[in-house]
This record gives structure tokens, C-alpha cells and sequence, in this order.
């Protein structure tokens, strides 16, 4: 027995009709180089034009505004409030009991008295409240900084012979390296950390920490002839070459 299933189903079609419209593009207008070298180094320099603000602004308005771009103080001032103010104290004498001994710490390892690690400590932050507008940076001297002045000065002037010539010399170098980033803050010179890749910033904080702990061991074994360089063979060689001046008593409070 045969069997014979014949089923005609029509499957409707669709017909897409596909247009395509060519568009031209307009190319961009020449520009000149001068007009290019001039938009990259607005964009480069002043990317947030900072005086923007002033534009359309009345006479009287324009001073106070600038008064508050000088001295941000007074544009948060007003606002300021007393629960603020109990946080601000809490975290004033936490950081206090921290960069006491470490500014401490910090003109032992630039050859200077300690006072002036005190000064270096609180006279930062102070102008920095009132000139400042960053809530997360912290102001204040840095061991590396430290170093560095310390072992550059001693190598043309004794800070036990000449304490007094030692000090201006210090204080002279400060005041042109912060006139130096003075500078390049004025310039809007900061874009060139990112020219810097992470594994150098990451090397530089290594070698920095490295650097400040070999400088320790003058004082953690009592070493009178240390040497004057930063490098780990010439510290090392002179931790060796004088084992005889290590005091015993030193090392054995380190337990």
C-alpha cells in the first residue's frame, strides 16, 4: 500500500530592497602650523584655562575671584563648619605625632639640628592650608630629599667642623630648588610625569627605600668613619672595612 502525502505549503518571501547613498565627507579645513603649535600648547599648558572664570564678570567680582584663586582659603572658608573643625583636630595631632619624629629622623639624614626638621614639619603644611586647595596632598619633607642635600654638602663642607657655613649652605640650596619647582608649576610643567612608566617610578621608590636604610647603619652600629657616597658597594665596603668601630651594646638593644 502506497501512501501519497503531498502538502503544497507556500513560504512567503520577503524581498529587502538594500539602498546605499554614498555621502561625502568634507575634509576638515587646512590649518597652519603655527595655529596647530599653538592649540597644542594651549591644550599642553592650560588645559583647564584658568581664566575662563573672569570672562564676562564685573569689575568687583573679577578681584574676588582672583583673591579666591590666590588664596583658596577663601573660597572654602565661609563654609567652613565645627564638626570639620573637631575631624581637622583629630587628624591634625594624629599626623602631628608622626611628623614629629620623622622630621626629627629626617635633618638627622640631611646633617642638620633637629629643630629644623620641626620647622620643615609644620611650617609646610600651615602655608600650604592657606595657598593650597588639594585635601590629599601631603606637604612636608621626604627622606630621599633629605639625603641627597645631606651627602651633597658634605662632600664640600663638614657639618661637625663648620656647622655654621653647613646650615646657609642648606638653606640656600632649598630655597633655589623650591624656587625650581616653583617654576615648573608656572610653566604647568606636570604633564611630564607621564612620560615616566610605572616601573620607574616603582625602581626610584625601591632604590630610594634601600638607599635610606643603608644610611642607617651609621648610627644603628655606632660607625664614626662612615662614608660621605649613597651607593650600596661603598657603604657596604665601609660597614666592613670598619667593624671594629661597631658597638657591640647597640646591636644587642636591637633584640
Amino acid at each position: 500500500m502506497e501512501y501519497s502525502n503531498s502538502s503544497n505549503t507556500e513560504q512567503p518571501q520577503t524581498c529587502l530592497e538594500i539602498t546605499m547613498e554614498v555621502h561625502r565627507v568634507v575634509p576638515p579645513p587646512h590649518k597652519s602650523t603655527i595655529h596647530k603649535l599653538k592649540t597644542t600648547l594651549k591644550e599642553t599648558f592650560f588645559p583647564d584655562d584658568p581664566l575662563r572664570q573672569f570672562k564676562g564678570q564685573p569689575t568687583g567680582k573679577k578681584w574676588i575671584l582672583a583673591a579666591q584663586y590666590i588664596f583658596p582659603i577663601l573660597q572654602w572658608g565661609p563654609h567652613y563648619s565645627l564638626s570639620l573643625f573637631k575631624s581637622d583636630i583629630v587628624a591634625g595631632l594624629t599626623i602631628a605625632s608622626l611628623a614629629i619624629p620623622q622630621g626629627i629622623s629626617y635633618a638627622k639624614l640631611a646633617n642638620l639640628p633637629p629643630i629644623v626638621g620641626l620647622y620643615s614639619s609644620f611650617v609646610p603644611p600651615l602655608v600650604y592650608a592657606v595657598l593650597g586647595s588639594s585635601r590629599d596632598l601631603a606637604v612636608g619633607p621626604v627622606s630621599i630629599a633629605s639625603l641627597i642635600l645631606g651627602s651633597m654638602l658634605r662632600q664640600e663642607v663638614s657639618p661637625v667642623s663648620d656647622p655654621v657655613l653647613f646650615l646657609q649652605l642648606a638653606f640656600t640650596t632649598t630655597f633655589f630648588a623650591g624656587l625650581f619647582q616653583a617654576s615648573l608649576g608656572f610653566l604647568r610643567l606636570g604633564f611630564i610625569i607621564d612620560f615616566l612608566s610605572k616601573a620607574t617610578l616603582i625602581g626610584f621608590m625601591a632604590g630610594a627605600a634601600i638607599i635610606v636604610s643603608l644610611q642607617q647603619l651609621k648610627s644603628l652600629l655606632g660607625i664614626t668613619h662612615f662614608t660621605t657616597k649613597m651607593g650600596l658597594v661603598p657603604v657596604l665596603s665601609s660597614v666592613f672595612h670598619n667593624t671594629k668601630e661597631v658597638n657591640g651594646i647597640l646591636i644587642c638593644t636591637l633584640h
